[in-house]
């Protein structure tokens, strides 16, 4: 075994996914090619070596790597060398050699344990001397995590995933309970953590072992949108991830119900498990639903009518009789449900329900559940509209580890009436904590089109309150004549009625582009996306434009449509810096997504200085600067705010040239663009193609093959998602009942 010492040189291959590394090495002025398997390594950082030589037919003599140590460097030319390197942010090489150059050999305690003393360096404020303290002790201690993690077949890329999680308690959090990393860090599941586990000397059939595995399957039933699992279901999958038997998996299921950390309820007849957060969720949202809906308005509010009158002269409209009933049913109750598809007049009734509480000096707060659909809802009612995050005042506990909400059941919000829009996106968590802020006498106004996706999260929330019938519901589904003239809005309700949409007239705005293969059908996106809708209208692709699919892979799917999309509107240049993480090239300029809730991130709003903090799912943007230097990535979003993101942090954001129906959700577009072709039975479904076809405002273009599309329209097969909500509302609407 041959032990080698020396700075690395360059890199010459370095795979995220598996840490392969080719790497060259300096060794006392030699220079050896070295491979095996090490974390993302930077030219510059000093590495003893222990391997085997072996010679390659092409590449020659090279050590093969079997363990190794990074080291910090003796010497002051390495210590020199190692600042240099860009491993540490705010030093480059010019500071590098200024520290050095006052500090000599004690330059690196300095940084590490008197960094007030950095200032003594010109150019270095006290500000920076703390960014380069931080930055360095940060780098050691996320060595000695990826080194830890290595160890278990974790690549380096998951290894900052993980310590971005736990920072200086991972290793400590890793070895008492492995299992967390299945729920704490994305991308983990439960295969990997248990091999961690079972090396780390956890037996098979440990109790802890097991109970972690049926805990995991549980709370994988939040991912397809279900509130709970089925007896029968939950032992199979449990005993089939654990590969034990089935007696032994009920066994220690009936423990986890006796010990508090499960729920076991009947539903329809059938016993089925909830994880504690979402049993507490869903009977909590049962019974406030019914409490905030009972509560009446009678004789408060006079002449209706008469205000509704003066709304239409002022407006030089007409409300029909169903928008009239859901203006009266907003005044007169607790709470309501107001749904329809496009040009109902959803947004008429929001105005005119605005104009009554106006007159009357109410307190009034709009809501929607993202940052795009509350734009929106302010656009069009020229009221101020807040993320329901937002205007609920979130935040984390003390710990962190916590979401809370500073509006709840012990501070609720002082408003007299709260209007929700796009209602129908708001899962089971998030309805909870809305109601929980909802005083009892403040009026509830839910808006949405039960037509479209359900949530992203757990539950069918809207659907379940409307069918409990626990609430007054008003369905629009009129279709007003200003509104007739858009083929997008007739086409919406020809899909929803299972019919086929009527396509290319010229003086219209919906086309079909027939394409036979899936090579056409991205061509044909492309051209779409780079010319003919410059030359059509002077759309322009980054403002105006969103392609939207129904899947993840594929011809026809993101992942293949965001790396032509890319390549095609912002191809590299000298001129943009770019950053590649997980195999996906992020470049200055790129289109983005947040694909999480990231609720303590900082932003500013470039246009009113206003500060604050939290970045949602679904929140679009563009990378506006990548700094190599302090390893971050800006990013400016559609509402203004500026968000500076560490390298660190980038797995939250993905390209999106294309993103999927789901993700759309809440947003509208000036023109959208959608392949309709060949993929999972699942996906392609008329609820998935109605919600895609809505989120146009302008302009709607569908590339692809009519048989798919006639497929689509005919396929009602979307996945009945498992809640308990309905049933759990109309037992606490009959007790109501029975106490009143």
């Amino acid at each position: 075994m041959e032990k080698l010492s020396g700075y690395i040189e360059n890199i010459i291959y370095h795979n995220e996914q598996n840490n392969f590394t080719v790497m060259d090495m300096d060794c006392g002025g030699s220079l050896v090619t070295v491979t095996g398997s090490f974390p993302a390594l930077n030219p510059g950082e000093y590495i003893t070596v222990k391997g085997t030589w072996s010679e390659h037919p092409s590449f020659g003599v090279q050590l093969k790597a079997h363990s190794f140590k990074v080291e910090i460097p003796e010497t002051v030319a390495g210590m020199e060398k190692y600042l240099a390197s860009g491993l540490i942010t705010g030093i480059g090489e010019k500071k590098a050699r200024l520290l050095v150059e006052r500090f000599d050999e004690d330059v690196l305690d300095i940084i590490r344990y008197n960094p007030d003393r950095l200032t003594e360096v010109e150019g270095i404020g006290k500000k920076t001397a703390k960014l380069i303290s931080e930055s360095f002790n940060e780098h050691r201690e996320v060595m000695d995590i990826i080194m830890f993690l290595g160890e278990y077949g974790i690549s380096s890329a998951m290894a900052m995933r993980v310590y971005k999680v736990y920072r200086d308690n991972t290793i400590s959090v890793i070895k008492e309970n492995p299992y967390k990393l299945i729920h704490d860090v994305p991308g983990i599941g439960f295969k990997l953590a248990d091999e961690i586990a079972m090396s780390m000397g956890v037996e098979q059939y440990s109790p802890f072992r097991i109970m972690a595995g049926i805990k995991h399957m549980l709370q994988s039933c939040y991912s397809e949108g279900n509130m709970f699992m089925e007896e029968d279901e939950l032992i199979k999958k449990s005993a089939s991830v654990l590969n034990i038997e089935e007696d032994l998996a009920y066994d220690n299921i009936d423990d986890l119900v006796l010990q508090g950390d499960i729920k076991l309820e009947i539903v329809e007849e059938k016993r089925v498990y909830y994880t504690i957060p979402l049993y507490k969720a869903e009977e909590s949202v049962a019974e406030m639903t019914v409490r905030i809906s009972r509560h009446r308005y009678e004789n408060e509010i006079i002449n209706v009518d008469r205000i509704i009158e003066s709304f239409e002269k002022e407006n030089k409209m007409e409300l029909d009789s169903a928008q009239k009933n859901a203006v009266k049913a907003a005044v007169e109750n607790g709470a309501v449900i107001i749904t329809g598809g496009p040009g109902t007049g959803k947004t008429t009734i929001i105005k005119c329900i605005l104009d009554i509480f106006k007159q009357l000096d109410y307190e009034i707060a709009l809501a929607a559940p993202t940052g795009r659909a509350a734009k929106r809802m302010s656009e069009a009612t020229g009221f101020e509209a807040k993320t329901i995050h937002r205007m609920l005042e979130f935040g984390y506990s003390e710990n962190e580890e916590e979401q809370t909400f500073d509006r709840n059941e012990e501070n609720p919000l002082e408003k007299d009436v709260v209007i929700v829009d796009e209602a129908s996106m708001i899962d089971v968590l998030l309805m909870n904590h809305l109601l929980k802020a909802i005083n009892l006498g403040t009026r509830l106004i839910l808006v949405g089109d039960i037509n479209q996706l359900p949530s992203v999260g757990p539950g069918n929330v809207l659907k379940d309150i409307m069918d409990s019938k626990a609430v007054s519901v008003v369905v629009l589904s009129k279709i007003f004549r200003q509104a007739q003239e858009s083929m997008i809005v007739v086409n919406a309700h020809r899909i929803n009625n299972g019919e086929m949409p009527i396509v290319n007239d010229k003086e219209k705005d919906f086309y079909f582009i027939s394409c036979n293969t899936g090579d056409k059908v991205r061509k044909t996106i492309l051209d779409i996306c780079t010319h003919r809708l410059k030359n059509y209208n002077g759309y322009d692709f980054f403002e105006d434009i969103q392609v939207v699919t129904p899947m993840k892979k594929g011809a026809a799917g993101i992942n293949e449509l965001n790396k032509l999309l890319q390549m095609n509107l912002n191809p590299p240049s000298s001129c943009k810096e770019e950053r590649t993480f997980m195999s996906t090239v992020y470049r200055e300029g790129d289109k983005v997504m947040q694909i999480k809730n990231n609720y303590n991130i900082q932003w500013i709003d470039l246009k009113t200085q206003e500060e604050g903090q939290g970045v949602f799912n679904g929140d679009i943007g563009r990378i506006k600067k990548i700094n190599q230097i302090d390893k971050t990535a800006t990013v400016v979003f559609d509402d203004d705010r500026q968000v500076v993101y560490g390298f660190e942090q980038m797995d939250e954001l993905i390209l999106s040239y294309a993103i999927t129906v789901h993700k759309s959700q809440g947003s509208e577009f000036k023109v959208v663009v959608m392949p309709v072709f060949q993929g999972p039975r699942m996906l392609l479904n008329r609820n998935l193609l109605y919600t895609a076809i809505t989120r146009g405002k302008e302009l709607v273009i569908l590339v692809g093959h009519k048989t798919y599309l006639k497929s689509m329209i005919e396929n009602i097969n979307t996945v009945k998602r498992k809640t308990g909500l309905r049933e759990r509302i109309k037992v606490h609407a009959m007790l109501e009942d029975e106490n009143a």
